[in-house]
């Protein structure tokens, strides 16, 4: 049975074609394609490209769609839902989008890099200090109550510091003793007494010679118990009989004047102070040389450690004006100590500062009220105050007892602590330039 078409044969077909079981290898003409309708491609708004057409519904093509349409899905490409367009191409000069190997990082933002290191390094700072404040005011010792005192003054305006300096031995060996020049003399008494005035209107510092002819005023021992009678007496026999107590009993009674902080410094504390600052620099005009103090220094400009501070401090017998010459030593040196001391050099140098900070908590008795913050105030007061000795009448005095004493000009006293008092500004005993 023949499979060609009724009237067909080989002899019947046309050679001429090409493709239809022809043995002739002449090609056939172009055939018509059928059409497709593919839907037109939309232009994207951000890109000057078109975006590729929805993705047809069904699992492969729409039914309207002619056969052999491909919509470009068989390519691999995937995208995140259906309906949704593909990204466009990235634009001639544009940065390239998205994360990608080819993709630029985003550049460093210094501007909030420094500004939290910044506030770091503020938090950090303030916690050290906080902790440093805690540290070193626990350390504090706070032992002379003066709330124990008798018929106090009333408070005046300002703060009143009494800065004290005493001779006491205890707790120095027999090689520190040596070291420092301070001898064996068992009990303890004032090489130094200053008035601090801070107020508004200026810093004020008045020494009161320790060999001072006043009235020691009835007192009861805040130690002993003891009733201690009205006497006329060196004023350093006051710290001598009662401590810091009665000493400051007899500074009230004696100005009127209301004291409201009390530091006291012994000499291996002294000492100690000046060795952890690193020492301090001090100039002389002409050669000093005491051998009771053991200070042996010639003119110029020397850097004193702690043994030689201390001697400087305690000698006496070179000053033409003995004790009220010393005190002016004194002044000049707490001075230099305390500018040295809130330097930026002792401030912001760690090494420096703790071990001085330390050495200081360390070697101060100071009263019940008082605050590292007030111990700060008091320092930085002593820079730049104003220095005086008490107004004195007769320094060669002749003391009923029959020992050479200091007596103060009452009258000019008087008007200098009433200035104090007041919180105006100190013209009494000012040496004019």
């Amino acid at each position: 049975m023949s499979d060609w078409p009724d009237g067909w044969s080989d002899d019947d077909q046309d050679r001429s074609r090409y493709g239809r079981g022809r043995g002739n290898a002449t090609p056939e003409s172009a055939r018509v394609m059928p059409h497709v309708n593919r839907p037109p491609r939309q232009r994207s708004p951000q890109h000057d490209s078109y975006a590729a057409p929805a993705r047809p519904a069904g699992p492969g093509r729409d039914a309207n769609q002619a056969p052999g349409y491909d919509s470009g899905w068989n390519e691999g490409r995937v995208y995140r839902g259906a309906g949704q367009q593909p990204p466009p191409p990235d634009a001639p000069g544009q940065r390239p989008q998205g994360p990608g190997p080819d993709r630029p990082k985003p550049p460093p933002r210094w501007g909030r890099r420094i500004g939290f290191s910044a506030l770091a390094l503020v938090l950090v700072l303030v916690v050290v200090a906080t902790a440093t404040y805690f540290w070193a005011d626990g350390k504090l010792n706070r032992d002379v109550d003066l709330e124990a005192l008798e018929d106090r003054p009333e408070p005046g305006e300002g703060t009143n510091f009494l800065i004290v300096g005493s001779d006491s031995r205890e707790g120095l060996s027999e090689e520190q003793r040596d070291e420092l020049s301070t001898g064996n003399a068992s009990g303890s008494r004032t090489d130094t007494i200053m008035i601090l005035h801070v107020g508004s209107n200026g810093n004020t510092m008045v020494s009161l010679p320790r060999d001072s002819w006043v009235t020691i005023p009835e007192f009861t021992g805040s130690e002993s118990g003891n009733r201690i009678p009205e006497q006329q007496q060196k004023i350093n026999a006051a710290f001598s009989i009662e401590g810091p107590w009665l000493l400051a009993r007899t500074i009230e009674y004696n100005l009127d004047i209301h004291i409201d902080h009390y530091v006291e410094i012994g000499f291996g504390g002294f000492a100690n102070v000046v060795d952890a600052l690193g020492g301090v620099e001090m100039c002389f005009d002409e050669p000093i040389q005491d051998e009771n103090s053991g200070a042996d220094f010639e003119a110029g400009c020397h850097q004193l450690n702690g043994a030689e501070s201390l001697a400087f401090n305690r000698q006496r017998y070179q000053e033409a004006e003995g004790d009220l010459g010393r005190t002016r030593n004194q002044q000049n040196f707490l001075g230099t100590l305390a500018g040295q001391a809130a330097s930026p050099s002792t401030l912001f140098n760690p090494f420096r500062l703790y071990p001085t900070l330390n050495a200081t908590v360390e070697a101060l008795t100071v009263d019940t009220n008082m605050s590292l913050w007030d111990l700060r105030s008091m320092f930085w007061a002593m820079r730049g105050a104003e220095r005086m000795n008490m107004p004195v009448a007769d320094p060669g005095y002749a003391a009923p007892d029959g020992s050479s004493a200091v007596l103060w000009d009452e009258e000019q006293v008087e008007a200098l602590m009433a200035q104090l008092r007041n919180d105006e500004e100190v013209t009494v005993g000012v040496e004019e330039e």
